[in-house]
Parts: structure tokens; sequence; C-alpha cells
């Protein structure tokens, strides 16, 4: 049975993933700064808890200790001081410990990109794989546009953009080529890579069958969420830091979520190979398209949060219990009470 770690396991894709993997045989550890975070999921009794931080390397070793496959789910999105400081030491940290502790793979999840001048975000998020790679364990970083799933943040902000702005006045970047994949395949994609040849240290990328711009994103949204077509104009004068702040005005994602997203949008991001899928035995044409994802995204519509189910007992495209307060229509519903107690 292949031992597992699961770092960022409280996060969207981490609380996803650890139950696929014990559906699918392994024998999951998650490692978390609070362990009580962690005994909410269903899933808790079936996983060893580790309470501690990745960024302690006697933590991290501790952790790490037998495990054959970590997943590195580790990154700073709260916009608060030099995050790509914080996770270059912290790939430093979790990479010497995972040497050090005999490991046999290191699955990190990154972001899809093109060569040349990237932005902070996915900048730093290149820098980490390289990190990982150089690290002396053996790497698959997968790397991926925008997720799409209930709960996702890129999903989300795309959702809230749709719902709330019927007219909007948006960057020229809007026209940019992006191949989104589900969550599912993701998952799918991620659990896979953990069976990758023990001399693969690389990246791979992955993307569903489809290339959309983001505008094209939004309308396709529209229709299948039974809204009608929106009114997109694009100027080039709105850079990716007025228009995160944008973002964080006119959806409940918050600002330090939404920036790096923005500003990862300047960017094509579309897959150049498709080798993790076919070892997967697929083809992106496999895959789930963009209106079968928003679909099941958009199949728990009108659930209240307490009634929301637990990862890994539904579709991974629908809301769960462990997705954030600002995710789905619920979160459009509270930050429009918060516009209007505001205003009072």
């Amino acid at each position: 049975m292949t031992r597992v770690l699961v770092t960022g396991a409280t996060g969207y894709v981490g609380a996803r993933l650890v139950p696929h993997l014990l559906d699918h045989g392994m024998a999951v550890r998650v490692l978390t700064r609070r362990a009580e975070s962690v005994r909410a999921r269903a899933w808790a009794d079936r996983v060893e808890i580790v309470e501690g931080d990745a960024a302690n390397a006697s933590s991290a070793r501790e952790a790490l200790e037998g495990i054959d496959v970590a997943y590195y789910l580790l990154h700073s999105m709260d916009g608060q001081g030099d995050f790509a400081e914080r996770d270059r030491a912290l790939a430093q940290t979790f990479g010497r410990a995972a040497y050090d502790s005999g490991v046999g793979r290191i699955v990190y999840l990154s972001g899809l990109h093109p060569d040349g001048e990237l932005s902070d975000h996915l900048a730093s998020r290149v820098e980490v794989g390289n990190l990982l790679m150089a690290s002396g364990v053996p790497t698959a970083v997968v790397q991926a546009a925008v997720i799409l799933g209930a709960g996702s943040a890129s999903f989300e902000m795309l959702r809230h953009l749709t719902v709330r702005l019927p007219a909007m006045i948006t960057p020229k970047w809007l026209d940019n080529r992006i191949q989104p994949v589900a969550i599912a395949d993701v998952l799918d994609h991620l659990r896979i890579a953990a069976d990758l040849p023990p001399q693969e240290n690389r990246t791979y990328d992955i993307g569903g069958p489809d290339v959309l711009t983001y505008r094209e994103m939004i309308q396709r949204y529209a229709a299948l969420a039974g809204l009608s077509p929106r009114r997109i104009v694009t100027v080039p004068v709105l850079t990716p830091h007025l228009a995160s702040h944008w973002v964080g005005l006119v959806t409940p994602v918050p600002t330090g979520v939404a920036k790096p997203l923005v500003g990862s949008l300047i960017h094509e991001v579309v897959a150049r190979e498709s080798d993790l899928t076919a070892f997967l035995g697929r083809t992106p044409e496999d895959l789930i398209s963009y209106d079968d994802a928003v679909r099941a995204a958009l199949a728990g519509r009108g659930q209240g949060k307490g009634q929301l189910p637990e990862p890994g007992t539904t579709d991974p495209a629908r809301l769960t219990a462990a997705d954030p307060d600002w995710a789905g229509e619920h979160g459009l519903l509270n930050d429009l009470a918060a516009a209007i107690r505001r205003r009072r």
C-alpha cells in the first residue's frame, strides 16, 4: 500500500484529494497546523493526523517519516508581505526534509504558464516547482490553469463576476486564451502522478478539452446558469493591480486571493503537452468539458451552508462544508448582506 502525506489538506484541492486517495487504496497522513480543522472532516478517522508546521524542519521530517509520496499543496495567497520569499523558504525546507526522510516522490500542484516574464504569483509557483525538482527527490510538478468546481477561488471569481455584473468594463486580457480543467480531472492526475516511473523529475501540463477566452467562459457560464448574455467592454488601461481591487469590490473573493489570480490572467495559459494525461490512459478530449464541469458545479445550488455535504461524499465539483464562507451562492448573499450593513 502506497503511503502518502498530504499537506494543505484543509484547502480546496487538499480536502478533496484526501478522500480521493483513500478511495483508491492509499494510506494517507496529513500535516496540519491545526488538527481540529482536519477532525471536522468526515474522512478524519481514516487518516493519520500530524499537527505541525511544514515550515519547521523537524515537523516536516516527522510528518515525512516512512512516506512514499508527498503531496505539496502549500502556497501563500494572503496578500501579506513577501509571499514569494515565504514560499521559497517553505519549499526549500520541505524539499530537504523529504530528501532526508527518503521520500520517493513529491507531487506539487502549480500553475500553467507560458514562457517569458510572468506575474509575481505565477513566477513564484514556477520557482517553487524548480526548488522541489532540485531537492534530490523526484518531483512531478502538475501545472493547471483555472480549476473548474464550486469552491475553487478561480471558479468563484468567475461565478460572482458573471452573476453580479450583467454589464462590465474589463481589462483587454479577458480575451486571452485559457485551458481550464475540471476538479475531478485534477484529482485523477494528482493521484496517477504517484505512480510515475521513479526517474521522472519534470513538469506536466494538464488541461481540459476546451480552450476559451475568459470572455467566452463568462458568457457560457451565464447561459448555463440561466442568465442573460453579459455585456462586456474591454479597455487597455485597467492594470492587474486595479483589476484585483475591482474584483475584490464586486465579488466576495478576498482581495488577497483575487490579486494573484487576476495577475495571472494577463497570460495565455494553454497546455503544451499532455504526457500525464496519456499516463492516466486518456487524452485531453476524454476529460470533462467546460460546460459539463460548470453544470456539475451548479448542481448543488440552493443548499444552505449547514446543508453542504462533506468532501468525498459527493461530486468534487459540488460546494462542500470544507469550502470558505465566501464560496457559492451563499457567499454572494453574505457579501450583499455585508454591503447593506455598511450602508446603514
